[in-house]
């Protein structure tokens, strides 16, 4: 099968890696040359704009997107609606919210061109251990991109699957994420209690390791906090700068729409908001507050 990839980051890039060596056909297309020039030594059939990546291709055409959600997602299918044809299939492969999904594929159908949206996960390491796809779209496209989704998955039957219609795959990863946010606070929470155990010296790089086996809270995510400890267990040289890339706000949101309780996620969320502040205006007003009613020292700068 031959498809364009739209978008040749680390993780498009190591997707149109995996899709080549499956023995499939890929034109890619990315707005730094520099990134389609480097993949084309490997194999790519590199194009240098959207009209030269449908030129290459034959119909019915795919273009699996793999750009920035929002704005860049929009443009880039705002452009190929000019480009491709009727029967044509745009893929978004990126963490874009499931109701623009939803909008977009209504506004492409008018045109006749098919739209699916992939939740994708597997990150950096997806190029060789390859990718979760939660997959959502009408059935005969799906089926129609099997090979696809076989390919860039772990295992042609396992890691991937179709999930619901349009909006259900970037939803399902949404809450994926959200989950995600809610398992590293709790590890991130042990590991700090651990450390604060001063009279045990424990070694928290050995700790990880023993978990994964046999434990029931042993996770890849484990396995990556063993990594990161293996070094250096106090982290000296990491800043406890968090950032969040929108779909746990998403996940809790939605939570609020449906009435459900979510307080791990929220206060999963709200925590990486704690962590990008130098020192907290609430924390300095509580000390205030109960020096005014208590007497209770103050720690001054």
């Amino acid at each position: 099968m031959e498809l364009a990839m739209i978008g040749l980051g680390r993780m498009g890039g190591n997707m149109a890696r995996r899709l080549m060596r499956a023995g499939h056909r890929v034109v890619g297309y990315n707005r730094s040359p520099e990134s389609t020039r480097g993949l084309a030594e490997e194999g790519l059939d590199g194009a240098f704009g959207l009209e030269e990546v449908a030129q290459k291709l034959a119909q019915p055409r795919i273009a699996w997107l793999m750009v920035p959600a929002g704005d860049p997602t929009e443009k880039t299918i705002a452009a190929l609606m000019g480009i491709l044809a009727p029967g044509d299939t745009i893929v978004d492969g990126g963490n874009t919210f499931y109701k623009d999904d939803m909008r977009r594929a209504d506004m492409l159908r008018a045109r006749g061109i098919h739209y699916v949206d992939v939740g994708t996960s597997g990150g950096i390491w997806g190029l060789m251990q390859g990718y979760s796809l939660m997959i959502g779209g009408d059935n005969t496209t799906v089926a129609r991109l099997r090979p696809v989704f076989e390919a860039l998955a772990p295992a042609p039957d396992k890691g991937w699957g179709h999930v619901g219609p349009t909006g259900a795959g970037h939803f399902v990863k949404m809450v994926h994420n959200g989950i995600e946010y809610g398992m590293m606070q709790a590890y991130a929470e042990g590991f700090e209690i651990m450390r604060a155990k001063r009279e045990f010296d424990l070694d928290l790089h050995r700790i990880a390791g023993i978990w994964q086996h046999g434990s029931v809270v042993r996770s890849w995510l484990l396995e990556l906090i063993g990594a990161a400890l293996e070094a250096d267990q106090n982290l000296a040289n990491v800043r406890g700068y968090v950032q969040d890339s929108g779909e746990g706000r998403w996940t809790i949101q939605e939570a609020i729409d449906l009435d459900v309780p979510a307080p791990v996620i929220t206060t999963s969320l709200f925590q990486r908001f704690a962590s990008r502040q130098e020192e907290s205006y609430a924390a300095r007003l509580l000390a205030a507050v109960r020096n005014q009613f208590g007497g209770h020292a103050i720690k001054t700068r």
